[in-house]
């Protein structure tokens, strides 16, 4: 066998090994000095000679039997001075093994037929290999876990006797002759305890009635044993028969959580019942123990029994080779699989070597020190300390790995699907089957955040409160179907499910939010950091005043934070602020109204906190422009702070001073090149994703001459625009202008300016006719979403605005970027009826509402019909609409009053 290492440094290897097998293991010493030859072609540093001569070993024997023992013992002694000294691989001598084990089970099946029937062709009977043999992993001191199977119709037999009978006496002699204690020792230990009903049917079954069993009355266990089935000895025509009729019980198609749950109970009987070999350190049990061999074992067969009834490449019998194939498919992750695959070598190399000792089927590390050192003084380590030193970092990860994947708390979540159902419809779902169904699918490991040990056991211990949550929400199964669109879309889970676990508050909001806001689900489902946000009580605070808002955003600014820092810091902090904002309107925390003004003051924080990280980045290269400075004026629902979670940021960018000065950096420029540079970079830094997500979408088209001009003007050249060329709709754009950058003193300038144009002389009959046909065009290229579209339905927000914008500009009353403030100015001149503010707060209130529940403008579910209702002020859904209803029939009846002024050119 290639290992990799010289002549010279083979036989050094194998002196050790030979050392230390004749000072520890008094089986060892007694095979070497039995079969001197093996022992002589070992000390001359010849393994593959020395195997040769083991496996021919029994060629002189006096009987089958002894033939058989001594090939046994004589590669039992080679592959153990082998392995011990490093030249065989830990795959390799498994296999050996259970090669070993099929080469001595065949002979024996062909001299029990023979025997009774000296003329008659040995088949009719075939043995299959189960456990560790039929996956070619077979200890070094193990026993075989073999099926006899016959077929009746072709099995030799003595003159007048019955199948079943003749069966038997052949699987009995099989028997003796392979485990059978003598002076030549024994092959291997066989036990027949894996075929159906074991304590009542006979050693050898006839084919036909396995095949029965199995499709009708098979427990999941079992077909977790048959995962490694496989033909090892006898009639190979009729192992293969039954192995493939048994296919479909093995190999599912639908999903099977009952075998998750039949290993996880089997599990949790070993480890009761093994409690003494669950500890790790002196006496654990390597193959028993928690995050021993079996749960590796179980580990690679449930995620098989899962996956593999879709996906053949899956089916792999041995568990090295299971693991790395559910790996190449995604199922788990590679560092799980090489944490998994490293330990079980480990674990199963330090089983041989308990073995080794006294040849004897142990798999426990001695309690009595002595004989912990001797074990380890085996396998080359100087002591017992150091032998569990070596092993306690892969139990401690197999038994976290299994624990989190199979399940191991009571306050889990059955993974049985009837248990489940059942404790689903304790919880309170309605429809609990349909409940289930979707648990189980979550639970099938297709999810990227679901894909690792740690993220599966931080969601199964979440999962009850969740659920439970779910139960109590207006719509569970709504809250469940969201719920499965953050799961998929979730890039990592852990720390997420960590979370609800640890804050049931947190758990009762999602399933709100899941319940209610297709929005905000999207939005956590990318950033599920943004749950994160709602931990401190202060997230259910409306945003404190601006300066305060710029404060929070500057405060966690770190010494040498480059640009790109800032701007992902920024993203964090107003996203989750919007988010909560959103959440508290969901949870009924605060009226939509205070909503709209918090939206408002987050993006002017934040606006203020990136154009002074901006204009900073730009002036280290150009400097600044004496005697100006960048002004930035918001226009729309920004200007008039009334933002919707789904606003965009209507901007207009302006500098002070002249167009002739030039900026002082290194790379000077002319005062309009610097600003018309300058601002698209703030642009950017509003609108452009980092790697901490989105922010705003930023329209600057209402700028003088649209998007054909400059996007910075100086103000001067902004007050000559607006006063000579600009389009009466401009001007009623500009009724919603508010400065919010820029120093106080040009603020107050430009404020002025914009007061200036809006109180110019104007004929009343035109700003109509313009506001008339300004809708008109809005209303053939923007179409009505239906009744439930606030803005653009007859009657909707649109209108009402026009209709205050036009009388404002008619009439220069109440001229104030808020609409509250105008309406309630021109009510009070006589302009309007008094209905019109309740018509604002309800279709703004309506708006913002939709904006979360349904952004489709479609009509809610209705489980969240209340939920709008209450927001808006009305009892129940039945009157909100009512109230709705009267409020487009009052804006459309004002808008028609207010457009019947228009010039009789325009009608």
């Amino acid at each position: 066998m290639d290992c990799g290492l010289n002549n010279t440094e083979a036989k050094v290897a194998i002196d050790g090994a030979l050392a230390r097998a004749r000072a520890c293991s008094p089986f060892l010493r007694l095979q070497l000095d039995r079969f001197p030859a093996i022992a002589e072609a070992l000390e001359a540093g010849e393994l593959e000679q020395a195997l040769n001569r083991a496996r021919a070993a029994g060629a002189e024997a006096p009987n089958l039997a002894a033939a058989l023992r001594r090939e046994r013992s004589a590669l039992a002694a080679a592959l153990a001075i082998g392995d011990l000294a490093g030249l065989i691989p830990f795959e390799a001598l498994v296999t050996e093994l259970s090669d070993l084990a099929d080469r001595t089970l065949h002979r024996a099946v062909e001299a029990a037929i023979l025997e009774r029937t000296p003329d008659a062709e040995p088949r009719g009977f075939t043995i299959i290999g189960l456990g560790k043999h039929g996956s070619r992993e077979l200890n070094y001191s193990s026993d075989i876990d073999p099926l006899f199977l016959f077929d009746p119709t072709t099995l030799p037999l003595k003159p007048r006797e019955e199948a079943g009978q003749g069966a038997v006496r052949i699987g009995q002699r099989v028997l003796e002759l392979i485990q059978k204690r003598d002076g030549e020792g024994y092959v291997f230990r066989v036990d027949l305890r894996l075929r159906p009903s074991s304590e009542v049917t006979p050693i050898a079954l006839p084919v036909d009635a396995a095949i029965s069993y199995y499709e009708s009355s098979a427990l999941p266990w079992e077909r977790a044993a048959f995962i490694r089935a496989r033909h090892a000895a006898g009639d190979a025509a009729l192992g293969r028969y039954f192995l493939e009729a048994i296919h479909p019980f093995v190999w599912r198609r639908s999903l099977d959580f009952g075998a998750i749950g039949e290993l996880q109970s089997i599990t949790r009987r070993i480890r009761d019942h093994y409690s003494q070999g669950q500890k790790f350190g002196p006496g654990y049990d390597l193959k028993r123990g928690r995050g021993g061999i079996r749960e590796v074992e179980f580990f690679a067969q449930i995620h098989q029994l899962i996956h593999g009834g879709r996906d053949p490449a899956l089916r792999a019998r041995a568990t090295l080779d299971a693991l790395a194939a559910l790996a190449a498919d995604g199922r788990i992750s590679g560092e799980e699989a090489l944490n998994m695959a490293d330990a079980y070598r480990l674990f199963r190399t330090i089983e041989h070597r308990l073995q080794m000792v006294d040849d004897r089927q142990t798999h426990s590390l001695p309690t009595d020190p002595a004989a912990l050192d001797t074990v380890a003084r085996l396998h080359g380590l100087e002591d017992g300390g150091l032998l569990l030193d070596a092993l306690r970092p892969h139990v401690d990860r197999v038994a976290a790995a299994y624990t989190a994947m199979a399940g191991d708390q009571e306050e889990h979540l059955p993974l049985i699907p009837e248990a489940l159902e059942t404790r689903l419809a304790e919880i309170g779902f309605a429809a609990p089957g349909e409940a289930r169904m979707r648990v189980e699918r979550w639970r099938s490991g297709k999810a990227r955040s679901l894909r690792t040990a740690p993220a599966r056991e931080a969601f199964e211990a979440m999962l009850p409160l969740l659920l439970e949550a779910f139960a109590r929400a207006p719509d569970p199964m709504r809250a469940m179907n969201r719920f499965e669109d953050v799961l998929e879309r979730l890039p990592s889970g852990v720390n997420f499910y960590r979370l609800l676990q640890a804050r049931p508050g947190l758990t009762a909001h999602l399933a709100e939010i899941l319940s209610h806001a297709p929005t905000l689900a999207d939005q956590l489902a990318r950033r599920p950091e943004l749950l994160d946000g709602l931990i401190d009580a202060s997230a259910f605070d409306l945003p404190p005043p601006l300066a305060d808002q710029i404060g929070e955003f500057v405060q966690f600014e770190r010494k040498g934070e480059d640009y790109q820092m800032i701007l992902d810091r920024v993203r964090r902090l107003v996203n989750e602020r919007r988010f909560a904002l959103g959440v508290q309107l969901v949870t009924g925390r605060s009226q939509p109204l205070d909503i709209t003004e918090g939206y408002a003051r987050v993006a002017e924080a934040a606006l203020n906190v990136l154009a002074d990280a901006t204009i900073a980045e730009f002036e280290k290269r150009h400097g600044k422009v004496p005697g100006s400075e960048l002004l930035i004026l918001a226009l729309g629902r920004f200007g008039g702070e009334a933002l919707t979670h789904a606003s965009d940021l209507d901007l207009v960018y302006l500098f002070s001073g002249t167009h002739e000065a030039e900026s002082d950096g290194e790379k000077p420029l002319r005062a309009t090149d610097y600003f018309n540079r300058l601002a698209p970079r703030v642009t950017a830094a509003l609108s452009v994703p980092t790697a901490a997500g989105p922010l705003y979408e930023v329209d600057t088209r209402l700028r003088p001459s649209g998007q054909d001009g400059l996007l910075a003007v100086s103000v001067e050249s902004f007050e000559r625009y607006q006063r000579e060329q600009a389009w009466t709709w401009e001007h009623l754009a500009l009724l919603r202008a508010r400065p919010i950058y820029g120093s106080a003193a040009a603020r107050a300038e430009l404020k002025a300016v914009i007061d200036r144009t809006l109180r110019l002389p104007r004929d009343a009959a035109q700003v109509t006719a313009e506001a008339v046909r300004m809708r008109r065009d809005i209303a053939l290229h923007k179409r009505s979403g239906g009744p439930f579209d606030i803005k653009l339905g007859a009657g909707g927000l649109v209108d009402l605005e026009f209709a205050i914008h036009t009388l404002q500009l008619r009439t220069g009353i109440g001229l104030d970027p808020h609409l509250e403030v105008a309406i309630a100015a021109l009510r009070d001149a006589g302009s309007v009826p008094v209905e019109t503010e309740d018509c604002l707060r309800l279709l703004i209130s309506m708006l913002v509402m939709f904006r979360l529940v349904s952004p489709n403008s479609a009509e809610p579910a209705g489980a969240s019909r209340p939920l709008v209702a209450r927001a808006c002020g009305l009892a129940d859904w039945d009157a909100l609409l009512a109230a709705h209803e009267q409020a487009r029939q009052s804006v459309s009846e004002l808008w028609r009053s207010v457009s019947a002024a228009a010039a009789p050119a325009e009608d």
